[in-house]
């Protein structure tokens, strides 16, 4: 089968008790400690923006699949479903082991039946990753991994968060070949999730070369990005901080491809690293600053691919 790398369908999870997480914050810097907002200003500003991210998608012809989380136990990043599930080509569902306690409270069957209920087909193999939870080892699905799934590729920074051996394991039930390298912040602690530094389109990746010091490892990313035909477009540290790093390629239903970011995101962009990016896809971008500000991830850590069949 040809594997795509963009979908139209997602998943989204309308939070219900969206917060601030100290359990998360441990080590994700992107995270803001400052409390300006009280707990339930900041719900109900997360969820206006939820709402009004899922509308702009809709809008443009994106099969947006919206689960509502529910209220108890609280889930404070419950609107980040990409790190506890991914839904594969061949029919795979895989959920993940989360390093935060409270994390691992997402993970909700309830939550895959609403896929399948949306008529999606397993028709693969479940595999359920998060029993690594008890070795105290992590791997956060797509928040860890970005897939270059044509190529079968799995590209991952290692962090408390993202395990190479589990990496190692997953990809030899997938198929696919792991690239593992190490990318710091500018205080030069590592970067929690791959997908705040790079985001792999059809065409092109989006990445902070900066905040890979291995000069080895950088090279290595460089020859395969050549390799697999992908122009590289290089953001800095700070832009990085601003989630240009946090973006996701995706269709619509008449097979247009949009690049979803924040507006954070692409505020912090240049002109000519636009006009880069607008000669690939069309760019989408949403105003996500409580759920950036607060749960310290923005637009690609809300959206969870659907790749399953679906019955016609």
């Amino acid at each position: 089968m040809s594997r795509a790398q963009t979908t139209s369908h997602l998943l989204m999870v309308r939070p219900a008790q969206f917060g601030f997480n100290a359990e998360t914050a441990e080590n994700n810097a992107f995270q803001s400690r400052d409390q300006r907002l009280s707990p339930s200003e900041m719900r109900e500003k997360a969820i206006e923006e939820f709402d009004q991210f899922v509308a702009q998608l809709r809008a443009v012809g994106i099969d947006v699949l919206v689960a509502h989380d529910s209220s108890e136990p609280a889930k404070p990043d419950a609107v980040f479903p990409n790190n506890w599930v991914s839904f594969h080509q061949e029919g795979h569902i895989v959920t993940y082991p989360m390093f935060a306690p409270t994390r691992r409270l997402e993970r909700s069957e309830a939550v895959l039946q609403t896929v399948l209920d949306a008529g999606f087909q397993q028709t693969g193999s479940r595999w359920h990753l998060e029993q690594q939870e008890a070795n105290n080892r992590f791997l956060e699905g797509t928040g860890s991994i970005i897939f270059d799934h044509p190529h079968r590729l799995a590209y991952a920074c290692l962090s408390p968060r993202t395990d190479s051996a589990l990496l190692d394991q997953l990809c030899d039930v997938l198929g696919y070949k792991a690239v593992v390298f190490h990318s710091v912040d500018d205080h030069g602690q590592a970067v929690y999730h791959t997908n705040v530094m790079m985001a792999l389109g059809e065409t092109f990746v989006v990445i902070c070369l900066e905040s890979v010091p291995d000069q080895e490892e950088k090279a290595k990313l460089l020859a395969l990005f050549n390799e697999t035909g992908k122009e590289v477009v290089e953001i800095s540290l700070e832009q990085m901080n601003a989630f240009a790093g946090n973006m996701l390629q995706v269709r619509n239903q008449e097979g247009k491809t949009y690049l979803i970011m924040s507006e954070t995101a692409y505020q912090s962009l240049s002109s000519a690293q636009i006009e880069q990016l607008s000669s690939h896809t069309q760019l989408l971008h949403s105003q996500l600053n409580t759920i950036e500000t607060y749960g310290g991830g923005s637009a690609r850590c809300m959206l969870a691919e659907i790749y399953l069949p679906k019955k016609n």
